[in-house]
């Protein structure tokens, strides 16, 4: 397991009512209705944990591009991710699955993927996920 040694920020969120409810974070920079995709059977119209996961390992990942940029000496500061987090059907549950497409402007193929695998490993998303979900990374170098 992977520990930090100092914990430098702690977010904070409410949620009730689950999938179809509502979230916020305690400064109120996030607020949120909650609803389950159409595509799962629910009524659409709001946001769902899958595009907030989506929104936050892209986020996540692109900031630990910067740290593997900088260590690689490869600009990423006009790099750009997609990510896709999939649901589907896992056993008695549901399981999750992200895809991660990243473009690194002016980074031929290879130094890209040097750039992409070394975040991988730097990413707290990353980490996190490690060995509980598959992680697809396609990269595009220019």
């Amino acid at each position: 397991m992977n520990t930090p040694e100092s914990i430098a920020y702690t977010a904070k969120a409410e949620v009730t009512g689950g999938r179809d409810g509502h979230g916020a974070t305690d400064d109120k920079a996030l607020d949120v209705d909650l609803r389950s995709p159409k595509e799962m059977g629910g009524p659409g119209g709001g946001t769902n944990p899958e595009q907030l996961f989506a929104v936050g390992y892209g986020a996540c990942f692109q900031g630990a591009m910067g740290l593997a940029g900088k260590e690689l000496g490869v600009d990423t500061s006009k790099s750009v991710v997609h990510s896709e987090v999939g649901i589907g059907k896992e056993g008695e549950s549901f399981g999750i699955s992200v895809k991660l497409t990243v473009t690194i402007p002016g980074a031929d193929q290879d130094t890209a993927q040097k750039v992409v695998d070394r975040t991988h490993e730097l990413c707290p998303y990353s980490k996190a996920t490690r060995g509980n979900i598959p992680v697809e990374l396609v990269v595009n170098g220019s």
